[in-house]
């Protein structure tokens, strides 16, 4: 969009040095990956670093609460996070729960494949051979009790964005090749990881693997320009 009768300043060329703009221009949405499997530590790092609570605050009248790397409206951080372990070391293939608070993984079934994936993002097998993916839910009522208006759903929706984007760039700061997705079968990851879908629904889809040895980066981008 351009305003071309308004008068026009020409801005400065942004820098590109340094670490973060380094990883900002290299966020991709990768569809290929290595067969190599994560390690636990990358793992947890990326968890932690985007799921993670970070510090306790305590407010007068309030109570304790969690500051993430990510904001959250009234730090009622509504977005949890269930991994679909494939294929990372020191890991059984499984589906798990990231306890934020004490960064931990709660195991809850066992068996992730290839085909688990696809089923699950709508058969986006591209995807497939992801080492791990991350189901982003919201538990509502923990931003609506303070927030008791229809702009809230919006707020929730927004704050699953954010927590997207932090994934993807740490992942990217990590050497790792992450993806988000909107496309995926709701009630059927709902199904899997129990919830219900109403108190607790899925609303976003992320996940990342081994960056591929050899052709992978222009591949990557070329196959991946479109949903960019």
């Amino acid at each position: 969009k351009r305003y071309r009768n308004a008068k026009q300043i020409q801005l400065p060329k942004p820098s590109g040095g340094g670490e973060f703009a380094r990883v900002l221009l290299q966020r991709r949405t990768w569809r290929k990956f290595s067969t190599d499997p994560l390690t636990l530590p990358i793992l947890g790092t990326l968890l932690g670093l985007t799921f993670g609570v970070q510090h306790w605050v305590k407010l007068p009248k309030i109570g304790s609460i969690a500051l993430k790397t990510s904001p959250s409206g009234g730090s009622m951080h509504p977005i949890e996070a269930y991994i679909l372990a494939r294929n990372v070391d020191g890991l059984a293939a499984g589906c798990y729960h990231y306890s934020a608070a004490d960064h931990r993984l709660e195991f809850l079934k066992s068996g992730a494949t290839s085909r688990d994936i696809t089923r699950l993002l709508a058969n986006q097998w591209w995807y497939s051979s992801a080492g791990f993916v991350v189901f982003l839910t919201a538990v509502f009522e923990r931003t609506r009790w303070k927030y008791d208006y229809a702009r809230a759903y919006r707020a929730v929706l927004i704050e699953a964005g954010h927590l997207c984007q932090t994934f993807c760039l740490t992942a990217t700061s990590l050497g790792l090749a992450p993806f988000c997705t909107m496309a995926f079968a709701d009630s059927k990851i709902e199904q899997a990881i129990g919830i219900d879908g109403i108190s607790e629904a899925a609303l976003y889809v992320a996940g990342a693997g081994v960056q591929p040895k050899s052709g992978g980066k222009l591949a990557n981008i070329l196959s991946s320009a479109s949903a960019d």
